[in-house]
């Protein structure tokens, strides 16, 4: 057993094909059909179920592709360590952001990454946590930007700013006017949410699990910035991270973005990473530039 056969096995589980996975290994199909059979042979299990026309992977096939892709990336990494070890801030990196931070972060730190870190090939992935959290185990990803402590026992969590929760409502709400205002004001069957898998709902739904009626919420297959416009159009209030305000109050002129009273609605923004990932010099950096440009009147600097 070696790299290549774990390479050729995730291949065809990932492409449900032994041509395409023969293209995308740069090899024969015979070759890789044949390597595959030898695999097999010497683990002395069956991991795809071919007929004519498709192939699947078996329950046992699953499980071992799992580790391969494990092994593959921890393979990768010792390549890494050994180049990066003669300049650990360059080369390639893939950050991944959940959809809830991505647009409203991006533009703060993008440029400051690029002028700090030259020699890094920085490029962006936007997700849900949890596929983030997965890519990032299996060496998708480099690192992510998340707002909840990673469930992969394997990932590190580097704290780098704690966003309060500010309140979204039209400009015409009765609540508008407000300085502040309390969650328990709000009726619950106004409230907006994104839909489930995203972090930012679960967050908001755990604030608000002392308001009658929260199971009545109004949620919605959309993005932040979606729901921000249902708000302008009056269909209900939302609460928002506070990195949102000033995209909201540029692009939605009929929106009234009003802190939370107690001010302990919030979350926590991470940036995790494998604790097995080499370029460490490279992740204390990236954190420490995040860090360096963000706005300090709307969020708190943590690490």
């Amino acid at each position: 057993m070696n790299i290549r056969d774990l390479e050729y096995i995730i291949a065809v589980s990932e492409e449900q094909h032994f041509g395409k996975a023969a293209k995308k290994c740069n090899v024969s199909q015979p070759a890789l059909s044949g390597q595959i059979r030898k695999l097999e042979d010497y683990i002395g299990v069956t991991l795809f179920e071919r007929t004519s026309r498709s192939v699947k992977t078996t329950a046992i096939g699953e499980d071992i592709i799992v580790k391969a892709k494990q092994l593959v990336s921890l393979s990768d990494e010792i390549f890494d360590m050994a180049q990066n070890s003669k300049d650990p801030l360059s080369g390639p990196f893939k950050l991944g952001m959940i959809t809830t931070i991505a647009p409203y972060l991006s533009p703060l730190i993008l440029s400051s990454i690029r002028q700090q870190l030259p020699k890094v090939s920085l490029t962006l992935v936007e997700g849900l946590t949890t596929d983030l959290e997965k890519a990032v185990a299996e060496g998708e990803l480099d690192g992510a930007i998340t707002a909840t402590s990673p469930i992969p026992t394997q990932l590190n969590d580097n704290p780098l700013y704690d966003e309060p929760f500010w309140i979204a409502l039209p400009k015409f709400h009765k609540l508008a006017s407000r300085r502040s205002i309390d969650l328990s004001e709000i009726d619950p069957k106004e409230l907006l949410l994104l839909a489930d898998g995203h972090c930012l709902r679960d967050q908001i739904l755990d604030i608000c699990h002392t308001n009658e009626g929260i199971n009545h919420t109004n949620t919605r297959q959309t993005s932040l910035g979606t729901l921000l416009a249902l708000v302008e159009a009056g269909d209900g209030v939302t609460l928002v991270p506070a990195l949102t305000k000033p995209a909201a109050n540029n692009a939605h002129g009929t929106i009234v973005i009003c802190p939370e009273r107690s001010g302990t609605a919030g979350r926590r923004v991470r940036l995790i990473s494998r604790a097995s990932f080499p370029r460490t010099e490279l992740l204390n950096n990236l954190a420490s530039t995040i860090r360096t440009n963000l706005p300090t009147d709307l969020v708190q600097i943590v690490g």
